[in-house]
C-alpha cells in the first residue's frame, strides 16, 4: 500500500496487470467451450478417419493376417477388434470395449499405463464420477447410423457416443459381412490454466509491467522535476527554468512555471528597487529636516524633533533591509547545520552573552547560511534581552529539522505570540531604540525561515519562552 501511494509506477503496472487479468479471463470464459469442442471435433475426425483406412485395409489383405493388423493398429486410447454379427446391444458392447481398452498392447510394453477411465470402471463398477458419465451414456444413447456427410467410404457404419462426449465408438460392415468394431476413450483435460499458458501469462505480465514502468518513468521524471523546482521556489532559491519539452501538456506546464517564476522574480525586484528608491529619496528631506531642527531654540522640542527624525530614519532602513532579506540574493550551499548554530553560540558567548549550546547531532542541510544565521541570531538577541539567557539546541524529527531557542523571561501574552511577526510591531512601548528595536527583528527572521520552507513558531513555558524554526528535510520537498 506504501508503494501504491508513492509510486506512479506501481499503480500503472497494477492497472496494466489487471487489465491482462480481466482480458485473460474474458478470453477464456469465451473459449472454453469453442476450445473443447474444437478438440473433440479433430479427435472425432481423426477417429473417423483412422477407422475408414483400417477397415480399408482389412478387405484388402487375408484374413489370416487380420488379427495382427487389428492389434497393431491399437494405440493408448484406441483399440479395433472384428466380430462375426451386428452389435446391436450397446450396453453388451460397452463391456466388451471395456476388455479391449484394458487389454495391454504388445509393441507398448512394457511402458504401457491403463487408461484413467478404465482402471476405475474395473476397479469398482459402482463408483466413480467417470465410471457414473459413462455407463449413462452407454444406458441412454443408441447406435446412431452415419451419413455420408461425415463417413468417407461407401460402407454401412454406425456410431456410438460414450463417457460425456470423452469416448466414441464405431462398428463398420465388412464387404465379407463382419464388423470392424473401434472405440476410443481419452478424458479430455478442463483446465486452461496449464504450464504453458500460464508461462505466456507471466511472460506478458513482465513485458507489460516493464513497459509500464517505462512509461511510468517517462511520465513522472518530469513531474518530479516541477516538484523539485517549485520546492526550490518556495524555499526562495534561484534555479534555472524548466526545459520545456515532451508531450504537449508536459510542456504547457513547464512553460506555465516557468512564467510563474519570471513573473515572481520580476515582482520581488521591482518591490526592492522601489523600497531601495524611497528609502534613498527619503534621506534629503530627513537631512532638511535634521538641520532645521539645529535652528530651534528650545533645547526640549529641538530633542524631542531629532528623536522622531532618527526613529523615521532607522524606520526607513529597516524596511530596506526587510525587502532585501525577501529578495533573497545568497546562494544556496551545503552546511552542516548543527556547526553553523554552534558557532553562532561561541561567538555571543566570546561577546560576553549568556548562551548555551546543548550538544546536538551533525545535520548537513542545504541553506543560505548567512540569511539562518542573522535569522537565528535575532532570536537568541531577543531571548537574551528579554530573558536574561538563551538555550540553543538542534534536534531532528521524522520529516523536519529544529533549532529551539529557550529563555526564563517573563514570555508573552497568548494573544500576541503572532502578533510579534508583523512588521514595526513592538510589545517594548517606549519607542527607545536600544531596548525595543525598530520592531522587524522576528518579521526577518520568519521571512528567512520561510524562504527555505520553514516557519518560525513560539511556545509558552511555564518560565520562559520557547521559539521553534522548522526546516523541511531536503526530501520533503520532492
Amino acid at each position: 500500500m506504501r508503494w501504491w501511494r508513492k509510486s506512479l509506477a506501481a499503480q500503472f503496472i497494477c492497472f496494466l496487470l489487471m487489465a491482462l487479468l480481466i482480458s485473460q479471463v474474458i478470453g477464456l470464459l469465451i473459449s472454453w467451450d469453442e476450445r473443447d469442442k474444437a478438440l473433440r471435433a479433430a479427435a472425432k475426425s481423426e477417429f473417423f478417419s483412422r477407422t475408414a483406412s483400417l477397415a480399408i485395409l482389412l478387405e484388402s489383405i487375408p484374413a489370416s493376417f487380420h488379427a495382427d493388423v487389428l492389434r497393431a493398429s491399437g494405440t493408448t486410447y484406441t483399440r479395433f477388434w472384428m466380430s462375426a454379427e451386428d452389435p446391436i446391444d450397446a450396453l453388451a458392447w460397452r463391456q466388451q470395449a471395456i476388455a479391449q481398452l484394458e487389454e495391454p498392447l504388445p509393441n507398448l510394453l512394457p511402458a504401457y499405463h491403463k487408461p484413467e477411465v478404465v482402471s476405475a470402471i474395473s476397479k469398482n463398477a459402482t463408483s466413480g464420477p467417470k465410471f457414473h458419465l459413462f455407463e449413462r451414456a452407454i444406458a441412454s444413447e443408441s447406435w446412431v447410423r452415419l451419413s455420408s456427410d461425415v463417413w468417407s467410404i461407401p460402407r454401412f457404419a454406425k456410431f456410438l457416443p460414450l463417457g460425456a462426449s470423452n469416448g466414441m465408438g464405431l462398428a463398420v460392415q465388412l464387404s465379407d459381412g463382419h464388423w470392424l468394431n473401434s472405440v476410443y476413450y481419452k478424458n479430455m483435460p478442463s483446465a486452461h490454466w496449464n504450464t504453458q499458458s500460464l508461462v505466456s501469462l507471466g511472460i506478458t505480465a513482465a513485458t507489460l509491467a516493464l513497459i509500464g514502468v517505462l512509461v511510468a518513468r517517462r511520465i513522472a521524471r518530469p513531474m518530479r522535476r516541477l516538484a523539485g523546482a517549485a520546492e526550490a521556489l518556495g524555499r526562495g532559491q534561484s534555479i534555472e527554468p524548466l526545459p520545456e519539452t515532451g508531450p504537449d501538456d508536459i510542456r504547457r506546464t513547464a512553460e506555465a512555471f516557468n512564467r510563474m517564476q519570471s513573473r515572481l522574480t520580476r515582482f520581488v525586484e521591482d518591490r526592492t528597487r522601489m523600497l531601495a528608491a524611497i528609502s534613498h529619496d527619503l534621506r534629503t528631506p530627513l537631512t532638511s529636516l535634521r538641520l532645521r531642527a539645529e535652528f530651534v531654540t528650545d533645547t526640549d522640542v529641538q530633542q524631542r524633533m531629532m528623536a522622531t527624525i532618527d526613529e523615521i530614519q532607522t524606520m526607513t532602513e529597516a524596511a530596506l533591509a526587510f525587502a532585501r532579506e525577501e529578495a533573497v540574493t545568497e546562494t544556496t550551499r551545503a552546511v552542516d547545520l548543527t556547526a553553523l548554530i554552534e558557532s553562532l553560540c561561541d561567538d555571543l558567548a566570546d561577546l560576553g552573552e549568556d548562551v548555551t549550546f546543548v550538544d546536538s547531532p551533525k545535520i548537513p542541510y542545504s541553506c543560505r547560511p548567512d540569511a539562518l544565521r542573522r535569522a537565528v541570531r535575532n532570536l537568541i538577541e531577543n531571548a537574551v534581552r528579554y530573558g536574561g539567557e538563551a538555550r540553543v539546541q538542534v534536534a531532528e524529527t521524522q520529516s523536519s529539522i529544529q533549532i529551539l531557542v529557550e529563555d526564563k523571561g517573563p514570555g508573552i501574552a497568548e494573544g500576541d505570540l503572532e502578533r510579534v511577526f508583523e512588521p514595526f510591531f513592538r510589545l517594548e512601548t517606549s519607542r527607545n531604540r536600544e531596548t525595543g528595536g525598530a520592531g522587524l527583528g522576528l518579521s526577518i527572521a520568519r521571512a528567512t525561515a520561510r524562504h527555505h520552507g520553514g516557519d518560525i513558531t513560539l511556545l509558552r513555558l511555564d518560565r520562559g519562552l520557547r521559539a521553534i524554526i522548522t526546516l523541511p528535510k531536503p526530501d520533503q520537498g520532492a
